[in-house]
């Protein structure tokens, strides 16, 4: 998973995906760019890199790792996601693969900053007798984002909000 961040019109920004709506059990779901780790992937880091210029078909030459989330076990899929964060100077030339990607989403990071935008919501879980959850849930235009996407821009945001409280700002 990749919360891949430059410039766009002055501004910081990041991107998601929704999902194309025949990928199974997260179909049309609004995430980060990512997926399975593969035998010739160095490391969780090379693996996001690969799936986002796979999904997104973009270059990556230039990307500056800025490091690694916390991993998160996500239940209806059984799988564990390693999200790494970086930084590449310039917007890239966004052409997703149709049978992974049904639309790319570019999100100013004000906007995850912005509380106007997040919230929580009761999830039902997986595993716990049919007890529910309340996970972090944001709304960037017409796109809810929820589940693992939102719990790892959750923690970015909690991180960016201390790196500018040190800084000052």
């Amino acid at each position: 998973m990749l919360l891949l961040l430059y410039p766009r019109q002055e501004t910081m920004h990041f991107v998601l995906t929704r999902r194309a709506e025949w990928l199974g059990q997260h179909s049309g779901q609004i995430a980060l760019p990512g997926g399975r780790r593969e035998p010739g992937d160095a490391d969780f880091f090379a693996t996001a890199l690969r799936e986002a210029k796979e999904e997104l078909g973009i270059t990556l030459d230039a990307a500056e790792p800025l490091g690694r989330l916390t991993a998160l076990y996500v239940p209806p899929s059984n799988f564990v996601v390693h999200p790494a964060v970086a930084y590449v100077p310039v917007r890239p030339e966004f052409r997703p693969n149709a049978d992974e990607v049904a639309e790319v989403i570019e999100v100013a990071l004000d906007d995850l900053l912005d509380p106007a935008r997040h919230g929580t919501e009761a999830a039902p879980s997986v595993g716990l007798q049919g007890a529910s959850l309340t996970i972090p849930c944001y709304r960037f235009g017409a796109h809810r984002v929820w589940g693992a996407t939102a719990m790892v821009l959750s923690e970015f945001e909690v991180l960016l909000r201390n790196a500018m409280t040190r800084q000052g700002g």
